[in-house]
């Protein structure tokens, strides 16, 4: 007796189509997979077994062979298990009719409910460009299945819910389609909590404006890890297709809530200094997204920045160049988008206090420059915006009127990102820092006077080829704040004071 019928699986962010053929056949009885399979693959034998029982069905004494097809794949997870045990009841003849228009994911307990698995947005997007018509599914995954329209998604909770439905006894319904609202309203923190800091604001109303890097750096306590925790609240608001390709990387890597189908807040991923090159790249036999993957379209945060090993940071170099990370197994190799906004923070020395205007720096000597040697040249060049962030004085903090919102800062980098996405139009690039060399030249008209500034900045400051690209394209963010066409010298003077902090920490003798 033989069945067959259609799952799933993950390679990267996208989908691919899996045949799960079942054969009984006379002979000692035996359970096997083959296709390829990871442990927890195989595992699906004691699931499947124990669920047929425990739902009322036969589980046939014979010698039973699954194969998951293309065999040339490495079949991962535990998604496998419902299709194999829906094959294995059209093979004995429990379950009859045509199954061809339909696919099916979901693992299994042993009592027969059906739990719920990573990935099922890009399978039910692959479902559905394949041409299937109905996705049967976990119930907990139905917010994240519920995203795609085109095909019918139905939640199953358990087992015999789903055979019901099969044999047309107790139709299940389908998903409701989610509907992209027009605004998300959600609670964060807001910028009018913010003490003073005026200045380093400034500069991260900048960094939003245009997606750049940008460095905080100040003794404890003077609020650098506050104004980080707070640029979610002013970022642009995303786009549908921003939305899906983001809950696509969340989906993979298994970390999207049950009750959010689409996420809608850019993201802002925080990793302790204890993380791993992997941990922040990505990693594991079959390769999943990390941390800087999870940050794509929203901001990686790395706060105490010297505390991270310096494998993890090097690892930062190419993907914030590149916008990808390609991570190379023995299984393949993988590209992951990664587009983020990178915010650092970090002190000036161990002690927190070098350069403090009242208190004294209590570091022995060559420590703080070994401190800061941490943060190699290279990585410290992709940063556009580096930022002083002084102690808060007394009168700031008692003050009792409250600091701009967050709400109109969010209109400014708004209305600037709008003026970027019509000039980019159709190019694929979304904002300021994206930039390639060739659109820099295009886009970016300097004035005689600006042309001027930049040359003597460039010479007197022995600045790189990388820091003179990054210098242009925040000058273009902040022209576009003023809603000038083109840019000025004022534009390239504010611009140019972001690049000069390396100057007073990292250039001591």
């Amino acid at each position: 007796m033989f069945s067959q019928l259609k799952s799933l699986g993950l390679y990267g962010l996208d989908a691919y189509i899996v045949g799960v053929e079942a054969d009984i056949s006379q002979g000692l009885p035996s359970f096997d997979i083959v296709g390829l399979p990871d442990a927890a693959v195989k595992e699906s034998r004691e699931r499947v077994r124990s669920s047929l029982r425990n739902c009322g069905f036969d589980f046939p004494v014979s010698r039973i062979t699954i194969n998951l097809s293309p065999a040339d794949i490495k079949k991962e997870g535990p998604v496998y298990d419902l299709p194999i045990l829906i094959a294995l009841l059209c093979a004995t003849r429990q379950l009859n009719g045509d199954f061809s228009d339909c696919v099916f994911a979901g693992e299994l307990s042993l009592s027969g409910e059906i739990r719920r698995v990573s990935g099922i947005l890009p399978m039910a997007i692959k479902a559905k460009e394949a041409g299937f018509k109905r996705f049967f599914i976990p119930y907990d995954n139905a917010a994240e299945g519920s995203v795609v329209d085109g095909i019918e998604i139905f939640p199953v909770k358990n087992v015999p819910d789903l055979i019901n439905h099969l044999n047309n006894k107790k139709e299940l319904l389908p998903a409701s389609k989610y509907k992209f609202p027009e605004e998300e309203n959600t609670q964060s923190p807001d910028f009018s909590d913010v003490c003073g800091q005026l200045e380093a604001r400034r500069a991260i109303e900048i960094a939003a404006a245009g997606g750049h890097n940008i460095l905080l750096i100040g003794p404890p306590g003077s609020g650098k890890s506050m104004l980080a925790k707070r640029i979610p609240s002013i970022l642009p608001d995303m786009t549908f297709e921003e939305s899906i390709e983001t809950t696509k990387i969340h989906s993979v890597a298994g970390v999207l809530p049950s009750t959010i189908p689409l996420i809608r807040t850019r993201p802002f991923r925080s990793p302790h200094q204890t993380i791993s090159g992997a941990g922040l790249a990505g990693g594991g036999r079959i390769p999943k997204p990390g941390e800087i993957s999870l940050a794509h379209n929203g901001v990686l945060f790395l706060d105490e920045l010297p505390e991270f090993s310096r494998e993890a940071l090097e690892i930062l170099r190419q993907p914030l160049e590149d916008g990808t990370v390609t991570i190379s197994r023995v299984s393949g190799t993988l590209t992951y988008p990664c587009s983020i906004m990178l915010v650092c923070a970090m002190n000036p020395c161990p002690c927190g206090y070098y350069g403090h205007p009242t208190r004294k720096c209590t570091c022995p000597p060559g420590s703080v420059s070994k401190y800061l040697s941490r943060i190699s040249g290279p990585l410290l060049d992709r940063l556009d915006l580096h930022v002083e962030v002084p102690p808060v004085n007394f009168s700031e903090l008692t003050s009792a009127s409250l600091g701009e919102s967050s709400a109109s800062i969010k209109k400014r980098v708004n209305r600037t990102r709008e003026i970027q996405q019509q000039r980019y139009k159709g190019t694929g690039i979304s904002c300021n820092a994206r930039l390639t060399p060739s659109m820099l030249r295009k886009f970016c008209n300097l004035t005689d006077s600006a042309k001027r500034l930049l040359k003597d900045a460039f010479e007197g400051m022995g600045l790189s080829a990388r820091a003179y690209d990054r210098i242009v394209k925040v000058s273009r963010t902040i022209a576009d704040l003023d809603g000038s066409d083109r840019i000025d010298a004022e534009h390239v003077a504010e611009a140019v004071q972001y690049r000069s902090l390396d100057r007073k920490y990292w250039n001591q003798k």
